[in-house]
């Protein structure tokens, strides 16, 4: 089975691409501008999924394609380049897939989708989405972009990670770094439930989805536990070996200053240190149920999360991150 992945240079996509090499499986990637770590044989097309030619260059020949490529929720660019990069971006891999004869895509969507999930619910798969901002907006047309083709006939499966963390992730590390550092205040009392998953255990699932997901389904890939926003914190200064101060800080004066430091920072083209969209984690619920992933795919995660994050802070402190 020849593999092609987009956004291999991410962390999710560096975890499967390590993967797919373990197992002496054949591989492609579309490289836009940042170039994959480590010394791993692939195939690669240079070029961006809004370019038609490179992607169906990148198209032919492969067998499944993992589609991670994105513009993230951090990126400064306008919300008209968003809607490009993640919506017919989408398209174009799609597109070029069928085109090519390409067996199954495995599109890699986001929880944001959903907004904030209502206090005491775990959502499904069929939960009313809520989108609240410019990159979870354009992650559901991508979304629904999926469906169309799949209505069509394409074998295309939606994946949705829960609160994804592991070795080598830029972006929670910054979470782990200040806590571990003693330099974190919790904002909002803490009750945000989230549900963490171990890269490990999103790769397996990844597989499970490439091998026995049903075409034009969505399916939640996170762990078992349902977790306070609060216990994830508690756990982290376990592991980083702090004490973590029971204090926080009230929402609402903190989003208006995140509001204003958005919005200060885009003027010269960088990103804010506090945005409205780092908030999320603390105030938007995003508890996934995975009952459909465990029935129909057979997927079972293997890491809890105080074991998991024991294992991720040991990694950064021997990388010589903190």
């Amino acid at each position: 089975m020849k593999i092609g992945i987009t956004g291999a240079s991410g962390f999710i996509g560096s975890h499967l691409l390590g993967e797919f090499q373990r197992r002496n499986w054949p591989m492609r990637i579309l490289q836009h501008q940042s170039q994959i770590r480590g010394d791993i044989p692939c195939d690669v097309v240079v070029g961006d999924i809004r370019d038609a030619g490179a992607v169906h260059e990148f198209s032919e020949g492969l067998d499944t394609v993992f589609h991670l490529a994105a513009a993230l929720g951090a990126t400064i660019i306008s919300h008209e380049d968003f809607s490009r990069i993640n919506a017919e971006g989408t398209k174009n891999i799609l597109e070029a897939a069928r085109e090519a004869g390409v067996q199954r895509v495995i599109h890699f969507s986001s929880a944001g989708v959903l907004g904030a999930v209502r206090r005491g619910d775990v959502a499904g798969e069929d939960y009313p989405t809520q989108p609240k901002n410019i990159y979870d907006r354009t992650k559901l047309k991508a979304e629904q972009i999926a469906g169309r083709y799949a209505a069509e006939g394409m074998n295309v499966v939606t994946v949705r990670p829960g609160w994804v963390y592991g070795p080598g992730d830029k972006r929670t590390f910054k979470l782990i770094k200040a806590i571990a550092r003693g330099r974190f205040i919790l904002v909002t009392r803490g009750d945000t439930w989230q549900t963490p998953i171990h890269i490990d255990d999103l790769v397996r699932g990844a597989l499970l989805c490439a091998v026995k997901g049903r075409a034009g389904e969505i399916y939640h890939l996170a762990g078992d536990q349902v977790l306070e926003v609060r216990k994830i914190v508690d756990a982290i200064a376990l592991a980083a070996g702090r004490r973590f101060p029971h204090l926080n800080l009230p929402l609402l004066p903190v989003k208006f200053t995140a509001q204003i430091m958005e919005k200060a920072f885009l003027l010269f083209r960088r990103e804010a240190p506090l945005t409205p969209g780092k908030l999320a984690f603390f105030s938007q619920p995003k508890p996934l149920s995975i009952a459909k992933a465990k029935a129909e795919l057979g997927f079972t995660p293997q890491m809890d999360f105080g074991t998991g994050i024991k294992q991720v802070v040991a990694w950064y402190r021997e990388q010589g991150w903190l």
